[in-house]
């Protein structure tokens, strides 16, 4: 044969195949690559593709050479995916290649593949429903949180408090011991927007009055170089606000939204708050039931893919690069367990054939626009153009095979 596999090796779902063409094969690959350089170069004294053959080989050898090996390996390497029946999910890389004419080529092809994924379990599992009950100290806590947003902060002639807003000028020496110029900054005392040592200078100022004292950095800050450090710290105290709640009435439930009662709003956040709950203990047994089918049907998954996602959350929370590597440790569990879940909801849709089909994602938009009294044309062409189309579909297909995989278990109430 002029393409064999002389070996094979695997590491999960990395390939490494040992690949060797014949020196016929090189041969053959020399003189159509030569050709084709003969037809395009421009030799002294003759015209463009009437230079002597002999003459091509000598003076570009290097060029003919290097156009063989890559129409061999692109040959080799359509080849062995067919033969080999891997199904590759990475750009493949070439490795240690070498040509001789006596010889031939020789190289080692490196690939990444997909998954076999059996899932030979998927029923007879038993799961737990959290209880989604929305308790009177959920709603007062949301109710509370609401008020919080609509309050009003007022000056006051006095030393700050836990809660109150500080407008505060601040200058913390640097390691030599110079106390640069003071910058200022606004904070609530108590929410740890400084260091409890700063919070307690500030504590012990009045409104107009400023202090230099040295203060110490605790053992647990983020900088570790700066932990337990003493500095000299300038502080100067400007203002200071207390927060003032509105009252909890009609009003104020006007004020928040379209309510004509407290009753009415307290009702409403009941209502969201209920479906919030219902939608956590939905993902909860989702997630519950996912893990039982992941312990009984381990499988590997491609490293590449769980690196794009890795990236991609970087991206999403804008992590600077100098913290990438801290990044993806932290986030590499998260991603694997992600790419999994995708490969079995992908692996499930396609067996029991509960894909979403191109009418159900027009179905799903059009009772968007329903909801939203607009019209569908509009708004699908709103959702196109903002790329939701296939987050639409994938959720469609999600509800189906989360739907199919609880009726083949047991789903308990806790």
């Amino acid at each position: 044969m002029d393409i064999q596999v002389l070996s094979r090796k695997s590491d999960g779902l990395e390939r490494r195949l040992q690949i060797s063409v014949s020196a016929s094969h090189v041969a053959e690959a020399k003189e159509r690559a030569a050709k084709r350089v003969a037809q395009t170069v421009r030799l002294p004294g003759f015209r463009v593709g009437k230079a002597p053959a002999a003459v091509v080989r000598k003076k570009f050898a290097q060029e003919i050479e290097a156009e063989a090996v890559d129409q061999l390996m692109r040959e080799a390497y359509t080849h062995v995916i067919e033969s080999e029946k891997l199904e590759p999910i990475t750009q493949p890389h070439a490795h240690d290649v070498k040509i001789d004419d006596t010889e031939g080529l020789t190289f080692e092809l490196h690939c990444e593949v997909k998954p076999e994924i059996a899932l030979e379990r998927l029923a007879g599992f038993k799961v737990t429903r959290p209880n989604p009950a929305v308790t009177d100290t959920m709603l007062n806590e949301q109710i509370e949180s609401m008020r919080d947003q609509r309050a009003s902060w007022t000056p006051v002639e006095e030393k700050p408090r836990e809660g109150d807003m500080v407008t505060v000028q601040l200058a913390v020496a640097d390691d030599d011991g110079t106390v640069p110029e003071s910058k200022e900054y606004r904070l609530v005392i108590g929410e740890g927007q400084a260091i409890s040592a700063i919070e307690e200078v500030i504590l012990a100022l009045a409104p107009d009055t400023s202090t230099e004292t040295p203060v110490k950095w605790p053992d647990d800050f983020p900088d570790e170089a700066q932990r337990g450090k003493t500095k000299q710290v300038r502080a100067a105290l400007s203002e200071v606000k207390r927060k003032s709640l509105p009252a909890l009435d009609d009003a104020l439930a006007r004020e928040l939204g379209d309510f004509e009662s407290l009753e009415a709003l307290m009702k409403a956040v009941r209502d969201d708050l209920t479906t919030n709950a219902e939608r956590e203990a939905d993902a909860a047994v989702r997630g519950s039931l996912l893990e039982e089918i992941l312990g009984a049907n381990p499988f590997d998954v491609p490293p590449s893919w769980v690196q794009q996602l890795v990236q991609a959350y970087a991206k999403a929370y804008q992590v600077p690069e100098t913290e990438m590597e801290a990044f993806a440790a932290q986030f590499q569990q998260t991603a694997t367990r992600q790419v999994q879940r995708d490969l079995v909801i992908e692996t499930v849709a396609s067996r029991q054939s509960l894909a979403a089909t191109e009418k159900d994602v027009d179905d799903k938009v059009a009772e968007m626009a329903e909801k939203r009294g607009a019209d569908v044309s509009q708004v699908y062409a709103a959702l196109e153009k903002a790329g939701r189309l296939r987050e639409i579909e994938r959720s469609i297909t999600e509800e189906r095979v989360f739907a199919w995989l609880l009726g083949q278990s047991t789903v308990e109430q806790a």
